[in-house]
């Protein structure tokens, strides 16, 4: 009898560079003599079956150990860790073959019908697999399989199956594999990579020579469409290159692509290896490195996703993200974790994927095997180009590559001449850009017409992004900035960001270019009056290019940014006074959201602070337009009405202020402007009530609400009984948000009642005011918003008023019912948020005002509440900013005597039991 495992076929396991030695990964002569132990003896095939599985169960078991080991041990060796997991699988194969042939279907001699070759298709069939990729397997067969070949391969089958393995297979003859090939262009792929594994070598090679023949052999063109759509869709499915949480298997830049670009390249060269397309002068031998150090680095990081989660999962979560990085030894330095400086070599890896695709895909225009763009065909035009270029395939090129490099300045001119004429840069002249990096030096960067060229892209020819992002793509900003480079492709880990720091610099210029089109009227009035009255462009743009200068380092970005800025500035060519006002910008940029988003903006306190920091008009107006691209720049979905209600009313509030004296912004102003409008509104009230409303409230309600708020409080107080609970839900849509009013007679801790019962039925507080009348009457006005952060449907509001007033009227304790709901999601566990607690006397004239910067989690705004109102804490109002998982609440209080918290030790005893607070809270949404 044959032994009953195969040898390695051809001396592969030594062919191939395996992570460990093929005898740790599966040790045949032990293997071997274990089955002839169990088996031996034994004739039902149920038993022979299983008595089988649990040997292969175990060397599985081991060689998977010794894999994740080795790999462990050495995280970057990616190739020797996919090749392992390749043989360990063909071990397996083989191994289920001999036994389902010589011993649960043992033949004398096989009949011409009982011809089989087992085919590894797909990524098993190139050599790839990850620790729980599936097993693409054909079984090929010469005609109509005999039973005997049926009862082998549904055998095998079932013991791989049993070994836990994701097994795909098909059963065929080489006309079907011919034939379906031609009609679905996946299994023409998987077929394009199929390795012989075991049984009829022959039969193997008459497949090989077919489907060269009559498969592949013609259908280059249509071949290449289809992939070329599959990887477009792709795309679109998983968006930007810079997605925070990637799919390493089929985002943009990812494994997908090399695996596209390789099938296609297979299947014009009839390559075997992707070292070949060197040869044939596809790639520069400098290309190909990139290939193979991004190929092997995807690999790695699939690898131990596999790994850690103990599935095939392909998406980067946050919370494998630092479990990866953790991995592959990456580690936390100053100013920056190691899980952001992993997810920097991630989007530097894809970018360079991108960048060889795009080299590639010109390659099959030259040589008409892929179709130009359909708009390029039909709108085909030939701009008048300036001398030194020309058009090749509908793109711009260099007609000489060495009078090019001649001139530094081409480095630059030729992305000017792109967006003079609206041409996409030909990718051999984007080859010979980035070969030629060194020569941007100082010298070239401090000609005037470099400073032309380089500011005239950002504000001449009404595109920028295109322009930034194609320089920042081939090294060209970071070569001629060169403290942008540590920012490109940086991670900032967070929920906040969903870009990278160089794609939010160029989104938050792209923002610009928006509104000075005119293309954002509608959404930012504010904003696009700003541009169309005047401001300097040029201090502006580069602000906004500069304003993020310094992230990813120990020190304040925005202190350390505005110093980077004083140096940079001159060098583009920017003017003593400009360069003053851009540094001002960088070191100043967070502060209008700060303000606006942190601070009460009613409070003609915070409208003087902020005021006599901004000091002009000018720098205002500037201040104002970057701020709004800031945020905008972010993310798709992070400015709202919420947020634009807020900088438009410290804007306007703000320019007034310093156009008419900030001795206008006084309490008394504002709460005659109040009364009057209140009055006005309700013109058809008799006078006696009217002069009730106006007469039972103190000062600060009337500078603290807007007037349609106080005409709900003022329908809710007429006429109200002893004991009852009034409550008012009116979507908000001006600032994207449910407005909930409140009255009901005055008793400690209403505040945190009402923060729980929102908490309770998953309302996020984004702005609360809280005012008690003279009469004894609480009025409380909430501003809340759902979980997606947009107000409440209508038809959620009835059911909201019934949750929340069972929890006032006690019918649920909000502090039990909260435990089971105050939960924070797995994938966001790994966020760190440092809580820091300060207290602020000079903010606002009457109130302490206590900001708590700490991680967000549902219960936080009651559990705050409830230890100020614990300690006798009077809550005028709370402000609530949210950035991701990060949150900054914001109380303006008083004591039970009405005074401020002047004193160190009562500022010490809250903020412990504050941090209590929050600790107790944690523990409980970890449970």
């Amino acid at each position: 009898m044959k032994p009953l495992v195969a040898p390695a076929e051809s001396g592969e396991a030594t062919a191939r560079h395996l992570i460990s030695t093929p005898k740790r990964i599966f040790d045949e002569a032990a293997v071997s003599a274990a089955l002839k132990d169990v088996l031996d003896g034994l004739t039902d095939p149920a038993e022979i079956q299983a008595a089988a599985v649990a040997v292969l169960q175990d060397a599985q078991k081991n060689g998977r150990a010794e894999i994740a080991r080795a790999f462990a041990a050495s995280p970057f060796n990616a190739r020797p860790m996919t090749s392992a997991y390749c043989y360990l699988t063909d071990q397996l194969v083989r191994t289920t073959l001999q036994i389902a042939g010589q011993r649960l279907h043992p033949v004398e001699t096989l009949g011409p019908n009982d011809r089989l070759a087992v085919i590894g298709v797909g990524g098993y069939g190139r050599g790839e697999m990850a620790p729980y990729s599936d097993v693409d397997l054909l079984f090929l067969i010469p005609q109509t399989p005999s039973p005997r070949t049926e009862n082998l391969i549904e055998s095998m089958l079932y013991m791989l199956w049993d070994l836990k393995l994701k097994v795909g297979h098909s059963t065929r003859t080489i006309r079907d594999c011919v034939t379906l090939g031609r009609e679905d262009f996946t299994i023409q792929t998987a077929l394009l990579e199929h390795r012989f594994i075991a049984a009829d070598v022959a039969l193997a090679q008459d497949l090989d020579e077919t489907l060269k023949t009559d498969l592949f052999a013609g259908t280059g063109r249509s071949f290449i469409e289809a992939k070329l759509e599959e990887r477009d869709a792709r795309h679109r499915k998983q968006g930007l290159r810079y997605v925070v949480e990637p799919n390493v298997k089929e985002a943009k830049g990812g494994l997908r692509d090399l695996q596209s670009l390789f099938w296609i390249a297979k299947h014009i060269y009839s390559v075997e290896h992707a070292a070949d397309l060197v040869d044939r002068g596809v790639f520069l031998e400098e290309e190909f490195k990139t290939f193979v150090a991004a190929e092997n680095f995807l690999w790695a990081v699939r690898g131990h996703l596999h790994l850690i989660s103990g599935r095939a999962t392909e998406q980067l979560t946050f919370d494998m993200q630092v479990a990866v990085a953790e991995a592959m030894g990456y580690r936390d330095t100053r100013g920056r974790r190691g899980v952001e400086v992993f997810m920097q070599a991630y989007f530097r890896h894809a970018t360079e994927v991108g960048e060889l695709t795009r080299i590639f895909l010109t390659k099959l225009e030259a040589l008409h095997v892929k179709a130009e763009p359909l708009l390029e065909r039909i709108f085909r035009r030939r701009p008048k180009l300036r001398d030194g270029y020309e058009v090749v395939g509908g793109r711009l090129a260099v007609t000489d590559g060495k009078a090019f490099i001649g001139d530094k300045l081409n480095l630059l001119r030729i992305f000017e001449e792109a967006l003079r004429t609206g041409m996409l840069i030909h990718p051999d002249a984007m080859r010979l850009v980035k070969a030629n990096l060194a020569l941007i030096d100082d010298d070239m960067r401090n000609t005037p017409e470099a400073r032309r060229i380089f500011l005239d892209l950002m504000l001449k020819h009404g595109n920028p992004e295109r322009g930034l992002r194609r320089m920042n793509e081939l090294g060209v900003l970071s070569a001629f900035i060169p403290e942008f480079e540590p920012i490109v492709a940086m991670m900032q880990f967070n929920m906040y960001h969903s870009y990278t720091v160089d794609e939010h610099t160029i989104q938050c210029i792209t923002n610009l270019a928006l509104i000075e089109k005119g293309e954002l009227e509608e959404d930012l009035p504010v904003a696009s009056s700003i541009l169309q009255r005047g401001v300097n462009r040029k201090v502006l743009y580069v602000a906004l290019l500069l304003h993020d200068i310094a992230k990813g380092r120990p020190e304040d970005h925005s202190i350390l940014g505005a110093q980077m800025a004083r140096k940079i500035a001159p060098r583009l060519g920017l003017n003593k006074a400009e360069v003053d006002t851009v540094e001002w910008l960088v070191r100043y940029h967070l502060l209008m959201s700060d303000m606006a988003q942190k601070r009460d903006i009613s409070d003609p306190r915070t409208v003087r602070d902020f005021a006599k920091a901004v000091q002009t008009v000018k720098r205002l107006d500037l201040l104002c337009v970057l701020t709004v691209c800031d945020i905008r720049g972010v993310g798709p979905n992070t400015w709202n009405n919420w947020k634009a209600v807020l900088i438009r009313g410290l804007y306007r509030q703000t320019k007034r202020a310093l156009e008419t004296g900030l001795e206008d912004l006084n309490r008394e102003n504002r709460g005659a402007g109040a009364k009057k409008a209140l009055r006005a509104a309700l013109a058809h009230w008799p006078r006696k009530d009217l002069q009730a409303e106006t007469a039972r409230h103190y000062p600060p309600y009337w500078q603290g609400l807007h007037t349609a708020s106080q005409v709900v409080f003022a329908e809710q107080l007429r006429d109200i009984q002893d004991g009852e609970i009034r409550i008012d839900l009116h979507p908000d849509d001006d600032r994207d948000a449910t407005r909930a009013c409140f009255v009901m007679a005055d008793h400690p801790g209403i505040f945190a009642r009402l923060a729980g019962a929102l908490a309770l039925v998953g309302a996020n507080v984004v702005d609360a005011r809280s005012y008690t009348t003279k009469d004894g009457w609480v009025t409380d006005a909430f501003w809340i918003q759902d979980a997606e952060g947009n107000p409440y449907d209508v038809s959620r509001l009835p059911r909201l008023r019934q949750m929340i007033s069972k929890t006032l009227k006690g019918e649920i304790l909000a502090r039990d019912a909260l435990k089971s709901r105050d939960k924070v999601k797995k994938r966001e566990k790994v966020f760190k948020v440092p809580t820091h607690i300060t207290f602020d006397n000079e903010g606002s004239e009457i109130y302490t005002i206590i900001e708590v910067d700490t991680r967000d989690r549902p219960g936080l705004l009651y559990d705050l509440t409830r230890s100020l109102s614990e300690s006798n804490v009077y809550i005028a109002n709370a402000v609530i900013a949210t950035y991701g998982e990060q949150v900054v609440d914001t109380f303006y209080v008083k004591d039970m005597f009405g005074l401020k918290y002047y004193t160190e030790s009562k500022q010490k005893t809250l903020e412990k039991r504050l941090r209590a607070a929050i600790i107790d809270g944690v523990a409980r949404a970890q449970d």
